[in-house]
């Protein structure tokens, strides 16, 4: 509204000056929304612009690309959980036998472990029992890689060392040997 305009129907300037400074405080009132529609647009126009950006990164992307990937990678996870399943199934048997011929008193772990078809009894439904039989079988045919509970009845199976062998026996080595007789 223009001041001529109220001029023009002849009313007084106090009156003008009233009116138009209420007419103002609407003008500035409307500024302010106007201003905060802008600010408002303009943030939606920069996120528009952030989502356009972000979403032309994935312009190239296939889908079934990303979901064969994500299927093989998914393959390839359970692959190494079966592999460390399979080892771990693996050591605890090596152990158990390790330790079975620990107990049947064998005296070089890989030489037995050598005789044993480990195949078949890891295989085995009953493995414990199995693996009992294996080592009497083993033991049986190859005593000599396990100790013997045998008691020996001599207690010192060697010949004397000392000096009871006799002048004649020290004598007959030194001559074998071109040594000189010994002098007591």
């Amino acid at each position: 509204m223009k001041r001529e305009f109220l001029e023009g129907l002849k009313l007084e300037k106090e009156v003008i000056d009233q009116i138009m400074a209420e007419n103002g405080k609407d003008i500035e009132a409307e500024k302010a929304k106007v201003t905060a529609a802008e600010a408002d647009r303009d943030k939606y126009k920069e996120q528009l612009d952030t989502a356009t950006t972000e979403l032309d990164k994935f312009k190239d992307v296939k889908p079934e690309e990303l979901q064969a990937t994500i299927q093989k990678l998914q393959a390839d996870l359970k692959a190494k959980d079966d592999e460390y399943a399979a080892k771990e199934a693996d050591r605890l048997f090596r152990d158990s036998v390790r330790e079975a011929i620990t107990a049947a008193g064998g005296k070089n772990e890989k030489a037995v472990m050598a005789l044993l078809d480990l195949e078949t009894l890891k295989g085995s439904k009953n493995q414990k029992d199995d693996i009992k039989t294996a080592l009497e079988a083993v033991k049986k045919d190859n005593d000599y890689l396990f100790t013997s509970k045998e008691p020996i009845d001599n207690p010192n199976p060697t010949g004397p060392t000392g000096g009871g062998g006799g002048a004649g026996a020290s004598s007959a080595l030194r001559a074998a040997m071109g040594l000189p007789d010994e002098k007591k």
